[in-house]
């Protein structure tokens, strides 16, 4: 797949580490210029410069859901690599775990603006910026705890089941011009997911068909595949990255 994204510009939202990491590196090694954002500065440094430095990757660093670091993120992709071609909106929050009849307002607030609002303003934004001219992809991360009742981390599901919808629902309605896919991970290993698999991760994966968690590569591989022309045809899916555990058991 050398080349493939060859004179491309990519943005991914939370990708210092992890899951959206992963997805840089799949794209740049593809070919593609990618701005990556997160809130710690030297986290994003370090990911640059294993991105291949200032030549392939940008990183700028702010909180997704605040609109002057939308803005200026936007804005400095395209000063430094181009247009925009794809949006990869991987930022997820869950800083609480429990009962969701307990959940507190002010938390439910947040989940709900970073993961499910901040990702549809990063498509107006981008769409304003470039898309709507030009065309292109966005990939909304969702999860597999938007399928599914999981235990304490009900309203992080109830925010991944919103951005699903926004995901069909912007598919609708930016066709012809951009397509717009998400993926749901099950438990992929990173520090995001350490809590669900940190009392024994053999354990926890025999409930998985495959009889493994994921890794980011899991991931990057079909997020790599629905923003490429492969995917040509494809709009408005949610592709299930689970190792087989929605099929029954384990988490």
């Amino acid at each position: 797949m050398a080349g493939r994204f060859e004179g491309k510009v990519a943005i991914i939202t939370g990708a210092s580490r992890g899951i959206g990491l992963g997805i840089a590196e799949r794209l740049v090694a593809e070919g593609a210029r990618v701005a990556i954002t997160a809130r710690g500065e030297e986290a994003l440094a370090a990911a640059v410069e294993q991105l291949g430095g200032s030549a392939r990757a940008l990183g700028i660093a702010g909180k997704a859901d605040d609109p002057a670091h939308r803005d200026a993120a936007i804005a400095q992709t395209v000063d430094a690599f181009g247009p925009i071609d794809f949006l990869v909106n991987n930022t997820g929050i869950n800083p609480v775990y429990g009962p969701m009849i307990e959940l507190e307002d002010r938390s439910a607030r947040k989940i709900f603006e970073v993961n499910a609002l901040a990702p549809l303003l990063w498509a107006q934004a981008v769409w304003s910026a470039s898309m709507a001219e030009r065309g292109g992809a966005i990939v909304n991360l969702a999860s597999v705890a938007a399928l599914r009742q999981p235990d304490g981390i009900g309203f992080y599901g109830s925010s991944k089941a919103m951005l699903i919808h926004i995901t069909q629902q912007l598919a609708y309605e930016l066709g012809p011009t951009v397509r717009v896919n998400g993926v749901a991970p099950a438990v992929v290993k990173t520090k995001f997911a350490e809590k669900l698999y940190e009392a024994g991760e053999e354990k926890v994966a025999q409930g998985y068909p495959l009889k493994r968690l994921g890794v980011p590569a899991d991931i990057a591989g079909p997020v790599a595949f629905l923003l490429s022309e492969d995917a040509s045809w494809v709009t408005g899916q949610i592709l299930t990255l689970d190792g087989g555990v929605t099929l029954g058991g384990g988490v």
